[in-house]
């Protein structure tokens, strides 16, 4: 990675946030995918916008986008783009949303962004390299034991039978009121400032965690599967965030992870 890579990626950010911030609490476009998820105007303007960018400056480089899909694919170098990450919450006016902006070589992710367009809030990822949010290093928070812990999911509907009773198996480790829902990558953001300690997840796709890897491990913590293996291009969308390092054991035991 270089310096023009990490500028590129900010520049992304950038155009995406300007594409989104007016359609916000807005009337815009919108409707259902195939698969019944929702997509608006907001989500197809900021991946085309961002699209732009990287086939004007880098047209060797793949993409692989959610809203509009893969080019060069046999690209060593691929941006992968999820617009808006949490599109119902940028439906219902929530500004929890976010954009992610990942810079994968040879199916690792060694940049990622996380951008709340909204509150202007942005975490920056590069492998080797301490974790920033708006300028400044983010640190993840010390967790002594599971019970203190603060644990977010997106939803529990998410989880299939299977993967719902790891989930609990994990969740009986904490105080029930420290089990956070809803955030969808903003919770990732949180972990890296050290206001969540565990995030599970389960079913993303590789627009969904690309790029949180290298801000939660650049902020002290670690990302990985449901295994304790780190992510890539071929992870198969079991997630765990873990802001202390000296709890993934234990955070792996809880999840009982023979899923």
């Amino acid at each position: 990675m270089t310096p023009k890579d990490i500028a590129l990626a900010e520049k992304l950010a950038e155009a995406a946030g300007e594409a989104i911030r007016p359609l916000f609490r807005a009337k815009f476009d919108q409707e259902s995918k195939s698969d019944s998820t929702p997509v608006t105007e907001a989500d197809r303007a900021a991946e085309a916008a961002m699209r732009k960018i990287i086939e004007t400056e880098c047209p060797e480089d793949g993409i692989i986008g959610e809203e509009y899909g893969t080019i060069n694919e046999g690209a060593s170098r691929q941006w992968v783009l999820d617009p808006i990450d949490g599109t119902t919450s940028f439906i219902a006016g929530r500004p929890i949303f976010g954009t992610l902006i990942a810079l994968m070589q040879d199916g690792w992710p060694v940049i990622g962004i996380i951008d709340q367009p909204i509150a202007r809030e942005r975490w920056v990822g590069v492998v080797g390299r301490p974790t920033t949010f708006n300028g400044s290093a983010a640190k993840s928070a010390r967790c002594r034991d599971l019970k203190d812990a603060v644990l977010a999911t997106t939803t529990p509907h998410q989880f299939d039978e299977n993967d719902a009773e790891h989930f609990m198996g994990l969740a009986s480790k904490v105080a029930p009121r420290k089990i956070i829902y809803g955030g969808d990558c903003y919770n990732y953001g949180l972990v890296a400032s050290g206001h969540v300690d565990v995030v599970c997840e389960a079913g993303l796709m590789l627009h969904d965690f690309a790029a949180l890897a290298p801000i939660i491990d650049g902020a002290g913590g670690m990302m990985c599967d449901w295994n304790g293996e780190p992510l890539h291009a071929e992870s198969d969308g079991h997630v765990l965030a873990i802001g202390d390092q000296s709890r993934v054991d234990d955070v792996l035991e809880a999840i009982a992870c023979n899923h």
